[in-house]
């Protein structure tokens, strides 16, 4: 019964995040660069330093918890947190050209399927004493290349969508529509956005032996979302001198809807990795599920997404051929989360 009211707990989180763009769309009068950062202030820094006061028992202080960690595995969370930060901005932009369903479906599959292999890598480089490349089994391989065949079908489908809208039709459904440009960042998206995952298993310990289960990955999720706020900080503070946008923070009359629309998106972003904190609570009588849960979360936020995409009519127009292979693809993604736990 505890493993399945963990995955419950993830699919809401998935839930949330797959709709964190729908109360961007109720933002008034700001570029992309503007809302992008200020909805980045409650995701990535506010709700995740709430989150992660969460791990702190009675009786210690949050400044304790880091001090008594590895300064090595403090810095090394941040610095996969700055490369996911890349992601994070380039998965912005995937969803400004492909749309919702298409954007996240290729970004978060690529991210599903590298993060998985990423962390133990990148472990044995720096602590070969923990024998991490020992999880990457073949179900494990074989779940990856899966992934890889999934992210090509829904790109077949996105290509069919390209070449059978007339441009109106694309504008319609997605303002910016560019596929060629869309697909590449939102690759470039997905392996960077693997970084986080990284991130956690460089950050697992930074937390009290008395935290309670449930809570142990948050302070590891500020750590790693605090260097994604620094990437899209920069980034979106040049956009604004180069684009002359700082005008956006001035036009008061527009200031109380969009910051209440950047909270409320902020908050859904947040509540996918407070959810996998949580559920991963749940789920440690199975070590299968635990280290799946990163990949299971993000099967579930495609699954989502793609929802989402069909409300929003991102699809429409499209031949019944196109919508066939879509569906196609997202099976093929979702099944390869579970290809471990099937083969192993």
């Amino acid at each position: 019964m505890e493993l399945i009211i963990g995955l419950l707990i993830i699919a809401v989180g998935a839930f949330c995040q797959s709709s964190c763009y729908v109360p961007i769309n109720k933002i008034k009068n700001w570029s992309w660069e503007s809302y992008w950062i200020v909805q980045g202030v409650f995701a990535w820094v506010l709700f995740p330093f709430l989150g992660a006061l969460l791990a702190v028992p009675e009786g210690h202080s949050f400044c304790e918890m880091f001090a008594e960690t590895s300064s090595f595995n403090i810095w090394m969370t941040v610095l996969f947190g700055v490369l996911w930060g890349v992601g994070g901005l380039t998965f912005g932009l995937s969803m400004r050209y492909l749309g919702v369903a298409l954007g996240q479906s290729i970004a978060l599959g690529t991210c599903a399927g590298l993060g998985t292999v990423m962390g133990p890598v990148l472990l044995n480089v720096f602590f070969p004493e923990l024998d991490a490349l020992s999880s990457l089994t073949f179900a494990v391989i074989l779940g990856v290349v899966v992934t890889l065949v999934g992210i090509a079908i829904i790109g077949v489908a996105g290509s069919m969508k390209a070449s059978s809208l007339s441009e109106e039709e694309k504008k319609e459904a997605v303002k910016d529509f560019n596929f060629p440009k869309g697909l590449a960042i939102a690759l470039l998206a997905g392996f960077m956005s693997g970084c986080f995952n990284v991130g956690l298993e460089f950050g697992k310990d930074i937390h009290f032996a008395e935290s309670d289960p449930m809570f142990a990955t948050l302070p590891a999720t500020l750590l790693v979302t605090l260097g994604g706020f620094v990437t899209n900080l920069i980034y979106c503070f040049y956009q604004n001198s180069v684009n002359n946008t700082w005008s956006d923070y001035k036009k008061a009359d527009v200031w109380g809807n969009n910051i209440l629309f950047c909270a409320l998106a902020g908050a859904l972003w947040y509540s996918q990795f407070f959810g996998l904190s949580l559920g991963k609570g749940f789920l440690t009588s199975s070590e299968t599920l635990t280290t799946l849960a990163f990949c299971i979360l993000m099967a579930l936020n495609v699954t989502f997404s793609n929802l989402w995409g069909i409300i929003l009519k991102e699809w429409k127009g499209c031949s019944q051929k196109t919508i066939t292979v879509l569906v196609i693809g997202i099976i093929v993604l979702i099944v390869s989360t579970f290809i471990p736990v099937l083969v192993g």
